[in-house]
């Protein structure tokens, strides 16, 4: 067992060292072709804009960048203009942010810019409508383009249903008294934990076993997103409010409809005394709301101080770099010392955070389920 646990965490120590180095050569030339563009000379490493550049969506997937070649996977671009209908074609139309495409442009650092777009109104990274002379128009678009965080959404879900699609057969092939091998062994403890340890001690009675579903595919979904997050080259997905906001909106509305009216009783008449009740029922409702933004913020919060804090570490080889070389050289060992620390704890951090959100869901669904009599005891 000795032996075998030193195995994973050699194993583990080299592959985020060549995560590290992958993710270096990647943020040391992700910023050539638009800090330079337009530009007479060369500029210089610009940390901020290369850790953004990462953890923001994007309408192409960047791959990976060695020196002047990059391999970009150029994505669906789907924009609906009230005025000229549906236009549906490749990112690679738009050259990196360089050139419009059928009326429409990628915005970038140099054109927002040299046009003087103001940065309260028109965001870097999203796509506009020009017209013949390419000056914005101003119309209404609708961008419902296939991000590349959307694109790691579909993956993470596919990934979802072929695991549990292989599980489901394990069991079919082998039956529920056999032992479990391969891929069933590693999940089957993991859908038991969350079955008998989170959805069953906080959903009460024989209801909790139609909530084990949910609670299980938010759980793995999150995980996985993680997980992949930690990838170089992929997508900072659970990074992502408008992502964290859409899981959270879906506690929400599965814990609104468990409710019952002891759950709403309590709310707007608490059971205290009545000079209280003007106070703590306004709070209780607006705790009500409070919960899903706790999921939402702390989802997000936690994983993309993660992977700036990543980032920005391996920043620092670059910065050094272009005032010395030898002093950038002379950071890297601390620099991937540094970083395997924050990978393992990152690993960590991706299924904790995954657990407290699925977990927090079954309390909150659990609260929203209890019956008379619980509130008063409590108080």
């Amino acid at each position: 067992m000795i032996s075998l646990n030193r195995f994973k965490y050699k194993l583990v120590a080299l592959i985020t060292v060549f995560s590290m180095a992958v993710s270096g050569a990647f943020a040391s030339d992700n910023a050539d072709p638009h800090a330079t563009e337009g530009a007479g000379e060369k500029k210089g490493f610009n940390a901020k804009e290369v850790i953004l550049g990462h953890v923001k969506d994007a309408h192409d997937w960047h791959v990976l960048s060695i020196g002047d070649s990059h391999w970009t996977v150029p994505l669906p671009v789907i924009i609906y203009n009230p005025e000229r209908g549906l236009s549906v074609f490749s990112s690679s139309k738009f050259h990196h942010g360089h050139d419009a495409y059928d009326g429409y442009r990628l915005l970038d650092a140099h054109y927002m810019e040299h046009h003087h777009l103001d940065k309260k109104q028109y965001t870097e990274g999203s796509i506009i409508a020009v017209d013949a002379n390419d000056q914005p128009t101003g119309a209404k678009i609708y961008d419902l383009s296939m991000t590349k965080n959307i694109t790691f959404m579909i993956i993470a879900a596919i990934l979802l249903v072929v695991i549990m699609l292989n599980v489901a057969k394990a069991y079919r092939i082998r039956g529920h008294r056999q032992a479990p091998k391969g891929l069933q062994s590693l999940i089957e403890p993991v859908i038991i934990f969350m079955r008998d340890e989170v959805v069953k001690p906080n959903i009460p009675g024989k209801k909790g076993d139609k909530y084990v579903p949910l609670i299980l595919t938010i759980f793995f979904f999150i995980l996985i997103n993680n997980l992949m997050g930690l990838l170089p080259g992929s997508a900072n997905v659970t990074g992502n409010i408008a992502v964290t906001a859409a899981l959270a909106l879906i506690s929400f509305v599965v814990m609104m409809a468990s409710t019952n009216r002891h759950f709403w009783g309590h709310i707007f008449n608490p059971p205290v005394p009545l000079g209280v009740k003007f106070i703590l029922a306004p709070v209780e409702l607006i705790g009500v709301f409070t919960k899903p933004v706790s999921l939402m913020i702390r989802l997000f919060a936690n994983i993309l101080a993660g992977h700036i804090i990543i980032l920005s570490i391996i920043s620092l080889v670059f910065i050094f770099g272009s005032l010395n070389k030898v002093a950038g050289y002379g950071f890297l060992p601390i620099t991937i010392l540094f970083n395997i620390v924050m990978m393992m704890l990152e690993l960590l951090v991706a299924f904790i955070q995954a657990f407290i959100f699925a977990n927090l869901t079954a309390v909150f669904i659990g609260q929203a389920m209890e019956h008379e009599g619980h509130h008063d005891a409590h108080h």
